[in-house]
């Protein structure tokens, strides 16, 4: 594993990555209501790379065929925009996308509920804001990863909800993955010890069910992945740079911590 140490400058140029990455994010997510298709909100991102001369980090990565992911309900991510996708009442939409701009990317999600009024799902979204808040707080220079993971996993798993394990947080910085592994759960005092200039993409990937943690992928667009159980899930992203003295979101603003 080699984990990318950035420079201050290099920091400096993800900050723009990061600031446009959240600003096409709230764009995407302010866009969500019923009857419009997850197809319209990537054309959001194609027409916003387009006005400001940048590239949507997912797009053609690795063959992704979207400009962000779009994922409903019981879909965890990487769901693939589609004009035939029609966001409906009581839908929780999650919108993952990324800016890669001056050699770097940036990496962020919301979770969207429409129109919801069901007090378990509603909780199932506020804890998950909490899971990525917690993970942010635990975040700073001699931190284990586990230490990390450990504080997403209590908040979770406190509230009665699951934790998708095959799925993690990442590097992110000059590709959209990059080393090291963050997952959502851990051993204090476990993994990688965390130091000024690693820039990591927190992403507490929360499930209604204990049993929807195990996830699969669809067989037909090699993409999706889904909750085992088709519970409904929830997703919360941001970009982090740790630093001297603790860390700094890359990814702000949002309406979340």
């Amino acid at each position: 594993m080699k984990v990318d140490i950035k420079t201050k400058d290099e920091i400096a140029r993800m900050r723009e990555a990061c600031r446009m990455s959240a600003e096409i994010r709230d764009i995407c997510a302010n866009a969500v209501e019923p009857g419009i298709s997850t197809g319209e909100i990537d054309e959001l991102v194609v027409q916003y790379c387009a006005k400001h001369k940048v590239k949507a980090s997912f797009f053609n990565y690795a063959g992704f065929p979207g400009h962000l992911c779009v994922s409903i309900n019981d879909e965890v991510i990487h769901g693939i925009p589609s004009r035939n996708r029609i966001v409906m009442p009581g839908d929780l939409v999650k919108t993952d996308v990324g800016i890669l701009v001056n050699g770097f990317n940036g990496d962020t999600s919301r979770t969207v509920m429409v129109g919801v009024t069901d007090p378990d799902t509603i909780r199932l979204v506020e804890t998950t804001k909490k899971c990525l808040a917690a993970g942010i707080a635990a975040c700073g220079p001699g931190v284990h990863l586990g230490d990390v993971g450990y504080a997403i996993q209590c908040v979770a798993e406190e509230a009665g909800f699951g934790i998708v394990r095959d799925w993690i947080g990442h590097g992110v910085g000059r590709t959209v993955h990059e080393d090291p592994e963050v997952p959502n759960y851990g051993k204090p005092g476990t993994k990688l010890v965390l130091k000024p200039g690693m820039t990591i993409a927190i992403e507490p990937m929360i499930t209604m069910t204990k049993k929807g943690e195990g996830t699969y992928v669809d067989r037909v667009n090699k993409w999706t992945v889904y909750t085992n159980d088709n519970c409904l899930s929830a997703h919360f992203e941001h970009t982090v740079a740790i630093t001297d003295d603790g860390c700094e979101v890359l990814t702000l603003p949002a309406d979340y911590p």
